[in-house]
C-alpha cells in the first residue's frame, strides 16, 4: 500500500510504498477513501507530542469500506472501563499506532461504526474526532440545554466548528469569536447569531454588553485570554475547556468562579458509546462537517503547510484513491 511516513522531526512526510498490515486479533483492516488532519498531526511532526516513534503514519480520522460497506473509524483507543475519564492504555489513533494517512488500515473492531449516509467520503473522514471531541464537550460535559447562550472561541478549526453545528442543532443560541472577521462572517452564514474578534482591544466587554451573558463556553486554547471568560458568563455557567494551544491559564480571578457558581471542565475525545451517539445526531439533525480543502494522498505535505499557516475554515481532508 501507499502511505505517508513521518520518518523525523522537522522533515517532510514521506509518500512510498509500504508492506499492508495485517489485523491483530480483535481488529478489522479498512480500505480508506479518505482521511482529514488535525492539529495534533502537524504538532507530532514538531516534536510537541510526548514518545515520538519513527516510522509512524499519522492520521486520527479515516472514513473507508470494511468488506464493502462504508464505515468510519473511532480514533479513541482503549479509553478503559470508566466512562467519566479515560484509562492508563487509552491512546489517539495516528501515534503510536499506525494512522489513516494511508490507503489501508488496521483498527479494532469495535473502533468501526457505519458511515452517515448524507455525508461524501471527504466529510466523514472530516467528522470523527473533532464531532467525537465536540460532542463530549459540550453534551456529556457542560450538558448543552436547549435554548441556552454558547460561545465558541477560535471558530475555523475542525471541534469549534463541530461544537458550533451541535449547538446549533440542540437550539442553542451561538456566538463565536476568531482573531479572523472572515471567519466570524462564515460562522454567521453557518448559523451562528454573531462573534467577536478577539484581536481587538476590550472585545469581551463590548460582547458582553451587546450580548449578555453566555450559559456555556467551549474553549480549545487556554492561554491568558482564558482568564476573560469567566466575565462573560451567566451565574451557573460551564466552560468546557479540549486544548491548550496558548499554553498555561495566568490572571484567572477565583472570586469570580466561586461567587457565580462556574464550572470549568476539562474534556478529551470520548468513549465508544459517545462516538456512536454523535454519529445518531449527526445522522438525525443532518448535519455536515465543513471541509476547507482536499488534498490528494500524495500532497500530504502541501495540506499540512495549509494547516501550519492556520489560515484553514474547517477541516484539512486527504483524497485516498479507492479500491474496486
Amino acid at each position: 500500500m501507499k502511505a505517508l511516513l513521518l520518518n523525523a522531526l522537522h522533515q517532510p512526510l514521506d509518500f512510498r510504498e509500504i508492506a499492508d498490515p495485517i489485523p491483530g486479533p480483535g481488529e478489522v483492516l479498512v480500505r480508506l477513501h479518505a482521511a482529514a488532519l488535525n492539529r495534533r498531526d502537524w504538532w507530532i511532526t514538531q516534536g510537541q507530542y510526548p514518545k515520538i516513534q519513527f516510522p509512524v503514519i499519522l492520521g486520527s480520522d479515516g472514513a473507508g469500506k470494511y468488506r464493502g460497506k462504508p464505515v468510519v473509524i473511532n480514533p479513541s483507543l482503549d479509553w478503559g472501563d470508566d466512562p467519566r475519564f479515560q484509562g492508563k492504555s487509552y491512546r489517539v489513533l495516528g501515534l503510536p499506532d499506525n494512522g489513516a494517512f494511508a490507503e489501508l488500515i488496521c483498527v479494532p473492531r469495535k473502533n468501526i461504526a457505519p458511515k452517515p449516509e448524507h455525508l461524501t467520503w471527504e466529510q466523514a473522514a472530516a467528522l470523527p474526532l473533532a464531532g467525537l471531541t465536540a460532542y463530549r464537550a459540550l453534551f456529556t460535559r457542560c450538558r448543552l440545554r436547549t435554548g441556552e447562550r454558547v460561545l465558541i472561541t477560535g471558530v475555523g478549526g475542525g471541534v469549534a466548528l463541530m461544537a458550533m453545528q451541535f449547538a446549533l442543532a440542540a437550539g442553542a443560541e451561538v456566538f463565536v469569536t476568531s482573531g479572523s472577521a472572515e471567519k466570524i462572517e462564515k460562522a454567521v452564514m453557518l448559523g451562528a447569531k454573531g462573534g467577536a474578534n478577539y484581536q481587538e482591544e476590550g472585545w469581551d466587554k463590548r460582547l458582553k454588553a451587546d450580548v449578555g451573558g453566555f450559559d456555556v463556553v467551549i474553549d480549545s486554547a487556554g492561554g491568558d485570554g482564558f482568564a476573560t471568560l469567566p466575565g462573560l458568563c451567566n451565574p451557573g455557567a460551564r466552560i468546557g475547556i479540549y486544548g491548550g494551544s496558548l499554553g498555561k491559564i495566568n490572571g484567572l480571578s477565583p472570586q469570580i468562579l466561586f461567587w457565580k457558581q462556574i464550572s470549568i471542565l476539562g474534556s478529551t475525545m470520548g468513549t465508544n458509546a459517545e462516538f456512536r451517539k454523535m454519529l445518531a445526531f449527526v445522522t438525525k439533525f443532518n448535519i455536515v462537517p465543513v471541509v476547507d480543502s482536499v488534498f490528494p494522498l500524495a500532497d500530504g505535505n502541501a495540506a499540512l503547510k495549509r494547516m501550519e499557516a492556520s489560515g484553514q475554515f474547517g477541516k484539512i481532508v486527504l483524497k485516498i484513491t479507492p479500491f474496486f
